[in-house]
């Protein structure tokens, strides 16, 4: 009787399969999926780079050479240096793809960590955490780019400096508060009562449940880098020359615009396509995910 009311049930559709995982529910949004087309598009002509038949980014031709006009020699035709203009956008996509992510993975550890340590600890851990967080997020993210990076020079591991300092609060404010909600629930109880460890409540209880949110605000977040990223190549505070940079390339085209169209639109329109590939992922990846 019971196998003939499962089956009754099963047929009637009150009963559903098994729940998907959650990174294949991804894949039921289109926008999710617009936007991981976009970002493996410039993830695949990084990683292309190096075989393809492109000049390199960095020889120039003689300046008489130097031609604004795509031909089939420069499909984009070439910067004001005679430099290939796809050449140097390719590569400048490596760059990108690079220091973006190696920045929020770096500025993520640091602000997990403290948001961890001030939601469940609480107390003067709590104080301490909040009150520095309030003290940086308090002045505009761009000016604490720029400040740091002028003074410490423009190089790979500066710019983490910069965002780890510049975007670890705000990580750490979202994991405090997940933290404090998550704190309560009964299976923290039950594993107190295990007489399980602090470091195994935060890295097996609490930090697989703020999943979620954490890896959607990462991929806003290096959106937001590769915008900065671009930012600081335009006010020359980018990587030295003759690194390829997105925002360089559109700072030397400033006073050339008119004549060379391509020189700044080309990387214009990178930067736009780039961050606005994390930014759908990331809302696909709140829609397929929410609760």
């Amino acid at each position: 009787m019971a196998l003939q009311d499962s089956i009754a049930r099963v047929e009637k559709g009150t009963v559903r399969p098994a729940q998907r995982p959650a990174w294949m529910r991804i894949f039921r949004s289109r926008t999710a999926v617009v936007g991981l087309c976009l970002v493996l598009f410039w993830v695949v002509a990084a990683l292309l780079a190096p075989i393809l038949p492109l000049p390199s980014p960095t020889d120039s031709d003689v300046m008489a050479m130097a031609n604004p006009n795509p031909s089939a020699a420069h499909w984009l035709g070439t910067d004001i240096l005679g430099r290939d203009i796809l050449s140097r956008l390719i590569f400048g996509a490596r760059t990108v793809l690079f220091v973006a992510p190696l920045s929020v993975t770096v500025a993520m550890i640091v602000g997990i960590t403290l948001g961890m340590l001030a939601g469940y600890f609480g107390g003067w851990i709590d104080a301490v955490v909040s009150r520095a967080s309030d003290i940086i997020l308090a002045f505009p993210v761009l000016v604490i780019y720029v400040i740091l990076i002028a003074n410490i020079g423009p190089s790979v591991i500066n710019i983490v400096i910069a965002t780890t300092i510049a975007s670890a609060p705000g990580i750490g404010r979202i994991t405090r508060g997940l933290v404090l909600g998550l704190k309560e629930q009964e299976y923290i109880a039950a594993a107190k009562l295990r007489s399980e460890s602090t470091l195994y409540i935060m890295l097996v209880e609490l930090l697989p449940n703020c999943r979620s949110m954490l890896i959607v605000d990462a991929c806003l977040r290096i959106g937001y880098t590769i915008i900065t990223i671009g930012i600081l190549g335009f006010l020359g505070l980018g990587l030295p020359p003759p690194n390829p940079d997105w925002g360089g390339m559109v700072k030397e085209s400033v006073t050339v615009l008119n004549v060379w169209p391509l020189m700044s639109l080309a990387p214009s329109f990178a930067i736009v396509s780039l961050v606005l590939g994390f930014n759908l992922l990331a809302d696909g990846m709140r829609e397929a995910w929410k609760p």
